[in-house]
Formats: structure tokens, sequence, C-alpha cells
């Protein structure tokens, strides 16, 4: 099991790698992290010029306190020629797409502690949020997400879907997206991602529902492809203040009860035991991993 501190991101916001004018805004934005885009958004005639950016970005999109993150390339040539860009100074982590197997994405950590030695940065200080937008990789998620380095996964909906060829909804991505969750806690990791197409951000009020879906399936945030995401995701993935003060009394009436030796009690017409207590401890520590 992964047992290093995980980051507390609620939101993660692309934004591509080669446009300076959205570098330059995003830490306006509000996310907890920003994911550089090296892949997708970043034709491959202009990926080098956007690699050799780097370096001005990360004082760009750190400024206001977000992490920085940058997704690289697949297959292995173009991926070791990202990680050689971006692994230096300010780069908190890297989001690795289109993960196959536990040995391939352990051959690019091997290449990050390579690179962290050589440039003298604190050992294991680059992390690895893990996309899997396979069938074949939701069946290794376990070997996958023991990787060193690996902090947290999510699913590719829109990938997935495509490979897998059917429409990318709460439906269809249920499944997939609960397997993330499940192997998630079984490793130590955090699952990232809601149940749904990740493209679709312009009803908001749908968006703010599917995020509130998100918490109660077990994830802990998301990965945003608009700014207009981010608010939302940074209040949908925090509990309420009602919930909060419900954990409060939970857990101070379960300590009263355990000096009577009592392990299971009423509070409010409910009866508690242990998981409903351990469910309270683990959302008043989320709180703690805000601060």
């Amino acid at each position: 099991m992964n047992t290093r501190n995980m980051p507390a991101w609620r939101s993660l916001l692309f934004v591509p790698a080669n446009n300076r004018r959205f570098l330059e805004k995003a830490h306006t934005r509000g996310a907890d992290a920003i994911i550089v885009d090296l892949e997708d958004s970043v034709p491959l005639g202009e990926k080098k010029s956007a690699r050799d950016h780097l370096p001005v970005v990360v004082h760009q999109v750190t400024q206001s306190g977000a992490d920085m993150m940058v997704r690289i390339n697949q297959p292995l040539r173009m991926a070791v020629r990202d990680l050689e860009a971006a692994v230096i100074k300010g780069v908190r982590g890297l989001v690795v797409p289109k993960v196959e197997s536990a040995a391939a994405l352990q051959a690019l950590a091997d290449v990050v502690t390579e690179l962290e030695i050589e440039r003298g940065l604190a050992p294991g200080s680059v992390v690895m949020l893990v996309q899997i937008e396979s069938p074949a990789a939701l069946l290794k998620l376990d070997d996958i997400a023991s990787v060193s380095r690996v902090v947290g996964l999510t699913l590719g909906p829109e990938d997935f879907c495509s490979e897998v060829g059917m429409d990318p909804n709460p439906d269809t991505l249920l499944a997939p997206s609960q397997a993330i969750v499940f192997a998630a806690n079984r490793t130590g990791v955090t699952p990232y991602g809601f149940v749904d197409s990740i493209a679709d951000y312009s009803d908001q009020d749908r968006f703010a529902a599917t995020i509130k879906r998100a918490r109660q399936l077990g994830f802990r945030g998301a990965l945003a492809v608009h700014p207009s995401q981010v608010t939302i995701m940074n209040e949908g993935f925090m509990p309420s203040e009602e919930e909060i003060q419900k954990a409060r009394e939970i857990v101070e009436s379960s300590r009263a009860h355990e000096q009577k030796g009592e392990a299971v009690f009423s509070l409010d017409g409910k009866m508690i035991d242990k998981p409903v207590v351990e469910r309270a401890v683990r959302l008043l520590n989320q709180l703690k991993e805000r601060v």
C-alpha cells in the first residue's frame, strides 16, 4: 500500500502548454493544481517549443499557490523527451495518460528518479497521477496504482469510451469509475474523476449535481477542462457545514460512549457504529488536509 502523503487536490485544471495567454491567466482560476498539457491539446509541431517553455510556465502557474502538473505524451520516446523537460524545480507531478501496465509506468518512474538525482531535486518529490483509458488497463489497476510515485488514479472517460465503443454518460461510465475508486482505496492512493463526459461543461447546475454525486461515490477531486468547472469542484468536493457539524457530533459522542464501554449507540434517532464513526473521522481528516 502507498503510505506517502497524498496531495489534497479538489480541482486540477488542464491548460494547453502552447497557449501562452491561457498559461498567463491560469494562476487566477482558483484551481488546486494546473495541468500543463503537452499531450492532446498540443499539435505535434509545437510540442518542442512547449517543452522548452516549461521553466517560464512554472513561475506563471504557481505564483498564487497552485501546484503545477505536466501531462506527458505516449509512446515512450515522446514520454522521455517530456520527462527531460518537465522534471524541474517547481513541478509537483506528472499526469501520465494511456497507462497500460505497471511495468511501463515503473520504467517512467525510474527515469524520473534519475532526473531528480541529476538535478538535485528532493527524492520522490515529483509524483504521478495516472490516467486509465482502456479496458485492458482496468484489469491491472492494483498493480498500476502500486507503482512508486503514483498518488492518484483517474479514468480518461472520452478515450475509454471510444475504445470500448460506448457513449460517455453517467450510465456507461459508472462501472469503470467505481473500479477506479475501489482500486484507489485498496492501494492507498486517491481517486479522481466524476461519472460523465469530461467535455460537457455548459450546464453548470447539471455539473454541480455530477460533482456532488462524484463525492458520494468516493472521488476526492477531478480534472477540469474549463475554468468554469473549478469553483464547482472546489465547493463540491468539500463537505458542507452541516456535514462537518454532524461528523463532529458523531466523533464526540463516540468518545463519550467508548468510555462507558459502548461501541454502538443512538444519535438523533440513528444507530451509530464503527463504520459510521470511521466515515466521520475520514471527513474531518479531509478538512485537515486542506489546511
